[in-house]
């Protein structure tokens, strides 16, 4: 048969060949790229660009009928384009989030699909660290995957300094005043605060709400599910917080004081201050500044009658999350995308780029971060930050009265009875 006669046959017998697989169940291998699936991400400076795009290359080297089309954006920008985008159902296939509030909306919207069936297959869900779970369940399901990184508040020490006094690291509220005071009387700032900047100073007032009132007081506020801000939880996080400032616990001047251009840790280096209370990517700052020995960290202190969990931790286990769009059309390639973003390779990647990805069991080298995956391995839950967990208005007013709060302008009852009138606007009134 000549082979021009031989391929005319072949052509006419697919459609039939197509039918009969249909028929017995099985489905056809494709021969071109015969799915195409869109990813945005927010990895859009240093080597996050080039972590992402080095797992698609490899996905799709592997899956040669799927076309991955990858497109960063900045993070700003990113905020209002995927709200644009699910609104109008135009969305990617794969996109990412802080989990949290954001995410429930659009679960609440039906724009993103639940996870549960995909991480139940060969046990994929018990590869991460349990913490990174949480802000991306809502109602027992799950809607992303946690991928990129691993940041969460921590109170750094100078380790001199605490050597100096006979001080020992803190695990209650009780403790922690009684080293502010020893420090005191030895002319020493307890703590350094980067105040102009804001969101330093939110992490106390947040760790605060979640060492009084739990996980629980936070979400029940914030997905209006029977919380308010105005509950005792909140005020007396506040209470709590302007103690500390009418102790003098902070550096002089801190609310004038930037975190951008390194004024927070000066006072560190200088010995006037000898702790802060920041992310754990503070670590890299002390590496590149070659103060990286002197310091030390530990867990934010529980509080007297506070009924949260002691291993609960701020920030973010996982960030960003990846979730499915429910417009995709080809959902399972677009996990598998997924999978590869977070895969062997991809973790060792990450590594040496100097992250901690929320995978259990990784192996890391530098005994500092050892000790930063040994917390996270422990929590319980990870409170994402208020800035990014709420709407953006509420998020500034959060910022703003924290602020206030650290100034001693606003009182802790003023500030939780502005931020439950405005939730109470924008996300409607608190129900069970």
């Amino acid at each position: 048969m000549k082979l021009r006669n031989r391929k005319i046959i072949l052509k006419r017998l697919a459609p039939m060949a197509a039918l009969a697989l249909a028929v017995t169940g099985m489905a056809a291998l494709p021969a071109h790229a015969e799915s195409t699936i869109t990813l945005w991400h927010i990895q859009s400076t240093g080597t996050g660009p080039k972590l992402i795009q080095d797992a698609v290359d490899r996905f799709m080297a592997d899956n040669p009928g799927v076309k991955v089309v990858v497109s960063p954006i900045a993070n700003d920008a990113y905020k209002d384009k995927i709200k644009v985008a699910l609104g109008a159902n135009s969305a990617p296939c794969i996109f990412p989030s802080w989990g949290g509030g954001p995410l429930a909306t659009y679960v609440k919207a039906g724009q993103v699909i639940d996870l549960n069936s995909y991480v139940a297959a060969n046990s994929y869900k018990a590869r991460f660290l349990p913490a990174s779970w949480s802000n991306v369940t809502f109602n027992d399901k799950i809607y992303g995957i946690p991928v990129e990184n691993s940041s969460v508040a921590v109170i750094w020490y100078s380790k001199s300094l605490f050597k100096k006094y006979n001080l020992s690291t803190p695990t209650t509220w009780t403790q922690l005043l009684k080293v502010v005071a020893v420090l005191k009387s030895k002319g020493v700032a307890p703590f350094t605060m980067g105040g102009k900047a804001k969101w330093p100073e939110i992490m106390w007032y947040d760790y605060l709400v979640d060492r009084v009132g739990g996980s629980a007081a936070f979400n029940a506020a914030a997905l209006r599910t029977g919380g308010k801000f105005t509950d005792p939880t909140f005020v007396r996080a506040g209470q709590l917080l302007q103690n500390l400032v009418k102790m003098g616990a902070f550096i002089n001047g801190y609310n004038g004081i930037d975190y951008d251009t390194a004024g927070m840790r000066a006072p560190l280096y200088a010995g006037k201050a000898a702790m802060e209370l920041m992310g754990t990517w503070e670590y890299s700052s002390f590496l590149s500044d070659k103060m990286a020995s002197d310091f030390g960290f530990f867990p934010f202190p529980t509080v007297p009658g506070g009924v949260g969990d002691p291993t609960d931790v701020l920030g973010t286990v996982g960030d960003n999350y990846y979730s499915i769009s429910s417009s995709c059309a080809d959902k399972a390639n677009a996990f598998k995308v997924i999978q590869y973003l977070i895969d062997d390779t991809s973790v060792k990647a990450r590594i040496t780029d100097g992250r901690i990805p929320p995978v259990a069991g990784v192996k890391l080298t530098d005994p500092n971060n050892v000790n930063i995956y040994n917390l996270l391995s422990k929590a319980n839950g990870v409170q994402l930050w208020w800035d990014q967990y709420l709407p953006p208005d509420l998020a500034q007013l959060h910022l703003d009265e924290t602020q206030a709060l650290f100034g001693l302008s606003e009182s802790p009852s003023g500030m939780a009875s502005k931020q439950e009138a405005l939730a109470s606007k924008l996300l409607g009134a608190s129900k069970k």
